[in-house]
């Protein structure tokens, strides 16, 4: 998430939870301290399809705390201290893509750990053509890529990891 007066809970200091590898909450943390010690925390992950069966990817901002400038094959970001992960999908929806009201399907949830970041997520699928908004800044550019020419479209780009570790196998590519 972008780091923006517009935003503030997503300053250094907004508040998150760290877990365990289960999920269960050891403390609370700053962002700041999340991020500077690598520290375990709770995330959520949505991918939106189009009708046609198109998977909607976007570049995030080069003002991201991580991987600033990079593709992401999933909407989503840090759960809230407290969250459920169907509100924290539909709040990461309506904040980066201007979707409300949609319907999102639960996909799974699994522990993803690299040199960058450590977070327990749960993942969710929606439906959509749009029409999206951009206009909290996190999304700077966007396409449809087809279901079946992911993998492709993945060599050619610099992608999260974390949301093509926990997202893309959940992902019923003959939707």
């Amino acid at each position: 998430m972008a780091q923006s007066a517009a935003h503030p809970e997503n300053s250094p200091h907004e508040m998150v939870e760290e877990v365990d590898r289960d999920g269960h909450v050891v403390r609370l943390v700053t962002r700041q301290q999340m991020r500077q010690q690598i520290i375990r925390h709770r995330a959520v992950f949505i991918a939106v399809v189009s009708n046609a069966n198109e998977l909607l990817v976007h570049r995030r901002s080069l003002s991201k705390d991580i991987w600033p400038g990079w593709w992401d094959v999933a909407v989503g970001g840090v759960m809230a201290p407290g969250e459920s992960g169907l509100d924290a999908a539909q709040r990461e929806l309506a904040e980066e893509v201007g979707l409300t009201g949609v319907d999102v399907l639960p996909l799974g949830s699994g522990t993803y750990e690299d040199p960058n970041v450590k977070l327990v997520a749960e993942s969710y699928l929606c439906r959509s053509d749009g029409p999206f908004t951009f206009s909290d800044g996190e999304v700077t550019e966007t396409a449809w890529v087809p279901l079946n020419q992911v993998v492709e479209w993945l060599g050619t780009h610099q992608v999260l990891p974390d949301s093509v570790a926990l997202v893309l196998p959940r992902l019923p590519m003959g939707l």
